[in-house]
Order: C-alpha cells, then sequence, then structure tokens
C-alpha cells in the first residue's frame, strides 16, 4: 500500500507522568505508527520535533509536562508486520527475571532491539506483540548483533527510574569479549574520548580528542596463542564503546566487522565464529522498589562453542 499523508497537521502533545525518561525518537514512534524509524530521526534531526519550543536529539530524555510539537508524517498502510510465532516463543524463552515493574531479555544475537535501517520490527515490536496491552518501553539499547541482559520497563514510574541511573552511570555493565590478540596486562582502563567519524554513514566511532568521555576497565579472564578472552566494563555508556576501545588498544573485538581487518574476520569464521564475540553477560542495577538487583545471561553456546575450539 502506498504511503499516505497524515492529515492531523502539527500536534502539540503534553509528556505524561508515564512516558517520563522515555528517549525522544522511542516516544515518537509510539506517537507515529507506521512512521519509518529512519523517517523519525530525520524528522528531529532537521529540527522538526521540538521540545518546549527547542530543538532536541534523539537520545534527549522527556520529563513529565515536556511540550513535544510532533509535525505531520507520511505513515505506511495501516497493518503492521506481523512477527512470528517462532520469534515471539523465542523471547519467551529468553526471559531472565520479570516482576511487575521490569523485564530482562536475553536478547538474541542478530536482532534488533527495535525496528528501523530497513528492518521492519525489532525486540520491542515482537514483545508487544506477544504481550498486546502492555506497557513495555526499552531502559536502555544493546547493538543488533550483540547478545545480552537487556532490561525493559513495565510502568512509566519504572522507565523514569531506570532510565535516569542508566543515563547517571549508575547500572554497572560487564560484557565478555574475545580480543584479537594478547592483552599486554592483567586489567586495562582505557580514558579515551569517542566521537563520530566525519561523513560516515556506517556510524564507526573513534578516538578523538573532542569526543564525549569514555573509560572502559578490560579484565583479562584467559590468555590464548593469538587472543584474550576478557570482561569488559562499561564506564560509560557510549556507542560501539567496547568496540572502539579494544580497537584502540590494537586488540579489536573477535568477528567485528565494523572494526576488525577482513584477515582477522576470515580467521575467526574458520574457527566457527560467525559474529561479533560480544555478550552483555551481567548488570547490576537499583530496582524500583529501592533494591539492589543483579542479573546474568550465560555465554550463548555459539560463543561457547568457539571458546572449546581454543581450549583443544
Amino acid at each position: 500500500m502506498m504511503p499516505k499523508k497524515n492529515n492531523e497537521g502539527v500536534r502539540l502533545v503534553r509528556v505524561s507522568r508515564d512516558h517520563e525518561g522515555q528517549r525522544l525518537d522511542n516516544f515518537l514512534s509510539a506517537q507515529l505508527k507506521g512512521v519509518p524509524r529512519s523517517a523519525v530521526y530525520r524528522m528531529i534531526r532537521t529540527g522538526q520535533v521540538r521540545i518546549n519550543g527547542g530543538r532536541a536529539r534523539a537520545a534527549t530524555r522527556l520529563n513529565e509536562g515536556d511540550e513535544v510539537r510532533i509535525p505531520p508524517a507520511r505513515i505506511r498502510g495501516e497493518q503492521s508486520v506481523a512477527v512470528t510465532e517462532q520469534v515471539r516463543e523465542q523471547l519467551r524463552s529468553a526471559i531472565v527475571y520479570e516482576d511487575s515493574d521490569l523485564l530482562v531479555v536475553d536478547k538474541p544475537a542478530g536482532m534488533a532491539v527495535h525496528a528501523g535501517s530497513g528492518l521492519p520490527w525489532g525486540l520491542i515490536d515482537a514483545l508487544r506483540q506477544d504481550r498486546p496491552g502492555e506497557y513495555l518501553e526499552l531502559a536502555h539499547r544493546l547493538d543488533r548483533e550483540t547478545s545480552g541482559c537487556l532490561v525493559l520497563a513495565r510502568n512509566g514510574a519504572a522507565l523514569a527510574h531506570l532510565s535516569a541511573q542508566f543515563r547517571d552511570g549508575r547500572v554497572r555493565k560487564y560484557y565478555l569479549c574475545l580480543m584479537n590478540g594478547r592483552m599486554p596486562q592483567a586489567v586495562i582502563e582505557v580514558d579515551a574520548p569517542l566521537a563520530r567519524r566525519p561523513e560516515d554513514a556506517g556510524g564507526h566511532v573513534e578516538v578523538h580528542a573532542e569526543g564525549k568521555p569514555s573509560r572502559t576497565r578490560f579484565r583479562e579472564l584467559r590468555q590464548f596463542d593469538d587472543c584474550t578472552y576478557a570482561e569488559a566494563e562499561l564506564l560509560t555508556g557510549r556507542t560501539h564503546q567496547i568496540r572502539a576501545h579494544a580497537r584502540h588498544l590494537g586488540l579489536a573485538l573477535a568477528g567485528d566487522r565494523k572494526y576488525a581487518d577482513r584477515e582477522s574476520l576470515k580467521r575467526w569464521k574458520q574457527r566457527g565464529l560467525n559474529r561479533i564475540f560480544l555478550h552483555a553477560h551481567r548488570l547490576v542495577l537499583e530496582s524500583p522498589n529501592g533494591t539492589e538487583r543483579e542479573f546474568d545471561a550465560i555465554l550463548p553456546d555459539s560463543l561457547r562453542g568457539v571458546l572449546d575450539v581454543l581450549e583443544r
């Protein structure tokens, strides 16, 4: 069906308590159902979307009472993309923890967290289809190829609470990774600002003096002949932070199509690795009821098998 014009014109929407702490892009996607996510980002980037009269970024967090200017948009047909029962069952079996405030899922590698960039649906869409009528919002994100712990809020108050923790760096985040080469010491803390490469449509980031402050702590777990199995602790939360900092050390992650060289990708494929070796295995946060909670997601078989090959 051809796109059609939304005839409502410009709308001014007041943010309710349930949406406090939500990212602007996610808020708009919910308000403009059927609008491609790429179009949502274009509206924000070109200043068509305003918060309290001012321009904002996609990652801007909303406050209760904010007034969001939403322009008219071209929408797809009314019928949404149906997520298969197989995918929905996969996500049901991937639930790590659930209560009235939050849902923790062991996100499968290769599954985007939301639709966009040519993808008709993402994890959040699949869960919403599986749980019609329920409140579900992403508290943070993981790269499409990264597996592991992903937290979703189940009500507005929980979203505000969790979003503030992620934004303020109060959530402790630990990843398992395999690095090309041997770490020269058991613990390395990288304190190097990161910025997007200018004119780079691929979304690469690199160490740059004018970038955003970024810190990652790598801890060696095991050394092999030509690689290091390590835990990476995110001390800040920038896009591709672990991947870019590993490359900065000259130890790009195994299977990383964006930051590793082609020869290393070929070698890892021969060892059975067909994805980036990066897994969000542990999160520690304060739940909305005030208690500290720790969540773990075991290393998936696809990555465990690579370690088994290295250990032979």
